[in-house]
């Protein structure tokens, strides 16, 4: 079994870990095709509700590793055959009801932008940073990018990234929306993991991920019969049904002592 992207599941909540920290994580065939088996184990495991993305090392991911590209006999062909490995495995993250958390540290560039923006809520170290890197290597975008990029800092901001030698620190991504909130190197792990576990014992979440990524992909009448369908499954659930009566005493004990009070 490769170690390349290590698996721990604990309590609803699986971490995936790049695991190459003397390459920065750059992904090679080996390390794709386990992104995809991960990805696709966890996205069927009904007993996982949240999934938590961080990585070994001073690095987030680094792209692809074009060391192992240029070294290859298939040439383009394999990367395009490696590219779907990869996609396959992020296709399953982003439309699947579990939704993701990202913990980010040191560098991100490439492909591994893509890796990093299959996350829902990103929480990202002050130390950072964010590039493209394709054009240094005269390649494209790839790894969902040029669809991920613009939904989160928008077309004009996206084509500045990739059509220049940009390299944002992590406050600039943070004003840009590119991650969602910044903190202290030390406690990128653990503000990840609090994300992560606030999600965990109430599938809404889940869903409510599910419908916001489909949205876009689709006509706006898919989406909204697609709510209607949701949110009428979830009114029939028994977690719904205790939720909403935990709700109704709150409201009721408290409109109770505003009656007291004016009495």
């Amino acid at each position: 079994m490769s170690d390349t992207i290590l698996l721990d599941v604990s309590a609803g909540l699986a971490r995936l870990t790049l695991n190459r920290p003397a390459s920065l994580n750059a992904v090679n065939a080996e390390m794709g095709t386990r992104w995809r088996e991960l990805a696709l184990r966890v996205t069927s495991d009904p007993t996982i509700e949240a999934v938590l993305l961080d990585a070994a090392g001073s690095a987030f991911c680094a792209g692809g590793d074009v060391i192992e590209m240029a070294g290859s006999p298939e040439g383009g062909a394999g990367l395009t055959r490696m590219a779907a490995v990869i996609n396959e495995g992020i296709a399953a993250l982003v439309t699947a009801d579990r939704p993701v958390v990202a913990a980010v540290q040191g560098a991100v560039a490439g492909g591994g932008l893509g890796l990093m923006l299959v996350a829902d809520y990103i929480v990202a170290s002050e130390s950072a940073t964010f590039a493209s890197k394709y054009a240094d290597v005269g390649l494209t975008p790839d790894l969902g990018l040029t669809t991920f990029l613009p939904r989160a800092i928008g077309e004009r901001r996206a084509l500045q990234f990739v059509l220049s030698d940009l390299v944002l620190d992590a406050r600039t991504a943070l004003e840009w929306g590119l991650v969602s909130e910044v903190v202290e190197p030390g406690r990128v792990a653990a503000r990840a993991e609090e994300v992560a576990r606030s999600w965990l014992g109430n599938a809404a979440f889940g869903q409510a991920r599910r419908l916001v990524r489909a949205s876009p992909v689709r006509p706006f009448a898919a989406s909204l019969a697609d709510e209607a369908a949701t949110i009428g499954a979830r009114l029939d659930t028994e977690q719904a049904r205790t939720r909403i009566a935990a709700f109704v005493a709150r409201r009721s004990a408290r409109q109770g002592s505003g009656a007291r009070e004016g009495s």
